[in-house]
This record gives structure tokens, sequence and C-alpha cells, in this order.
């Protein structure tokens, strides 16, 4: 079934944040539909709680989101949360996947820990150019562009 979603995105359909936005996933089991109701299909499940998303609309108490593979579906508004995350991406500029975390937001302050591509982070904070980031037995900043989760020159507190 074919679902129109009119005014998909206004702030009178959702909650009246800015669209788009990064969110997370509040549980380690999210499921994701075709469209937004009860009654879609369920079009594969999240498995993991605090992956960053992004929500590109809203309907009632419905959220269409997009993840860092690019797939979309649409979730239940209870299963997101305010909490910024983000995920180190891979890039052909570092063979290994991994990148450098530093003490400060500077390349030439010393480099505390080195990350992985797909490790997931939370963010404390953004300068625009570069994240502090925590994680499990890290903490530290990134360059902006190493995540997903946060948008170019985006300033978070």
């Amino acid at each position: 079934m074919l679902l129109a979603v009119a005014g998909a995105g206004s702030a009178s359909a959702g909650d009246g944040l800015p669209l788009p936005r990064f969110v997370s996933l509040k549980s380690d089991k999210v499921n994701v539909r075709g469209g937004p109701t009860k009654d879609q299909d369920i079009a594969w499940v999240y498995t993991r709680a605090g992956l960053p998303v992004e929500i590109t609309a809203e309907f009632e108490n419905w959220r269409r989101i997009r993840d860092w593979e690019g797939a979309e579906g649409w979730v239940y508004h209870s299963l997101l949360s305010g909490k910024r995350t983000g995920l180190v991406m891979s890039t052909a500029k570092s063979p290994d996947g991994a990148y450098p975390l530093y003490e400060s937001p500077d390349a030439k302050s010393a480099v505390v820990a080195r990350l992985q591509a797909g490790v997931l982070t939370t963010v404390k904070h953004c300068t625009g150019d570069w994240c502090r980031v925590t994680g499990s037995g890290f903490d530290g900043w990134i360059q902006q562009d190493r995540l997903w989760g946060v948008y170019p020159k985006e300033e978070v507190d």
C-alpha cells in the first residue's frame, strides 16, 4: 500500500524541530517500516542502541530516517533519542580505516587513540571543524569530517 504523506517535514506534521536533523536510536531493537503506520511491514530491524540516524521527514508520531548507508524507512518517534552520537567513517585517505583521536582540537596535539571505522562515539561538542567524542575507553577530539552523525561545519554544544 502506498501512503501519501501530506505535510511531511512541516512543523504541524511532527514536533516542529528543524529538518533534516541527526538523532540516535534509543534501544537495541528498532523496527523500521516502509511507511508511517504500524500496518506497514517491517523492512528491517536495527539492533544497536546509540546509532546515529538522520530524520528527513515527519508524519504525526512517525519519523522517516536515513542511516549512514543511505537506507531510509519510518520509525516511531519514541524509539529515537536527541542524544548526539557519531559513527567513525572510512575513507580512502586512511588505508587501515583508523583515525587519530587528539588531546585537543589541533592536529599538532598528542594522539590519545586511533579509532577504527565503525566505532560508535558520543558527541560532546563540535566546533565546526573538530568534535570532542567519548566512548568505551576513549575521550578526545576528531576531525569533524570523519564522523557520520554531524553536519559539515555544524556546531554542537
